[in-house]
Parts: structure tokens; sequence; C-alpha cells
């Protein structure tokens, strides 16, 4: 199997936008279990594949309930906004204010190859939410008002829209 490592600001590659997953193969299946084992590793609730080096449209997450892989993610809809302190492994010792929706709809495939249209709310919406961001090349720090990212000296590094 091959060895990843989590990628740390200002990496560039997590500026880049992940392409598409076109097919779920053994490779794919290998990678998914290499991204959940680095996500258990560091305690963390959620992971993108652009965070250890892979442009690829893969999102693991685990809230405390069960490993759930997504596979080209997309939202369909969402509701009800709330704003919460969120971190990031790939930016460590910085907590960001984030808007993020309540509620919400999204579509993806498992690692079964089986297309899933599921709501989501509460923390996992939040987590699905941060890391399609990370497939898209947002970070937390892109969220922040312009007196934190000047606090935290990320005033220059924003994604380019």
């Amino acid at each position: 199997m091959k060895k990843y490592t989590l990628r740390i600001y200002p990496d560039s590659v997590l500026r880049d936008t992940a392409l598409t997953v076109k097919n779920i193969d053994d490779k794919t299946r290998s990678l998914i279990k290499s991204m959940s084992d680095i996500m258990y590793e560091h305690r963390a609730i959620g992971l993108a594949a652009p965070q250890i080096g892979v442009l690829k449209r893969i999102v693991v997450m685990d809230v405390g309930e069960e490993l759930i892989t997504m596979v080209n993610p997309e939202i369909l809809s969402g509701f009800r906004n709330e704003h919460l302190e969120e971190g990031c492994l790939s930016l460590p010792n910085t907590n960001v204010n984030v808007n993020r929706n309540v509620n919400l709809f999204v579509r993806y495939i498992d690692k079964n190859e089986k297309e899933i249209e599921r709501e989501f709310k509460d923390l996992s919406a939040r987590v699905i939410q941060h890391e399609i961001d990370h497939l898209n090349g947002v970070l937390i720090i892109d969220h922040a008002p312009v007196s934190d990212r000047l606090k935290f000296n990320f005033e220059n590094k924003l994604k380019k829209t």
C-alpha cells in the first residue's frame, strides 16, 4: 500500500481542485483505506483526499457513528445556518468561526459504487461542507474575517477566485 502523509498549509496541493473519480477500483479502495487510517491516527472526524496530496474527489468521515466514504460528493441543498469554530488537520493551531448549513442533502457514491442521496444534520453536515471545501481548494481561513486573516498572516495566501 502506498504511503501517504498529511499535507500542511501552505502546501500548494491544498489550493488545487480535485478531479472527479471515474471508477472505483482496487487502487481507489486502497486510497480510501489509507485515508481512513490517517484520519483515525490523527483522531480527526473527516479527511479529504487533497489533504494527503491526492487530487481526487474523495472524502472520509466518522463523527462517532460509522465510517462514511463519499466519492464525488455534491451538495444538493442545505438550510439553517450556524456559526461555529472549526479547526483543520492541514492548518494546525488555527481555529476559525465558519458559517455552515445545519441541514444538508448530499449525493455521493459509496466505496461499493452505490449512488446515495442522504440528509445529514449538525456536526455531520458541517464536516461534509468542510471536506467538500477541501475538494475545491478552499480552506477555513478563506471563511475568516479580514481581521483574523491579518492576525494569522494569511492575507496573501487565500484562494484566488
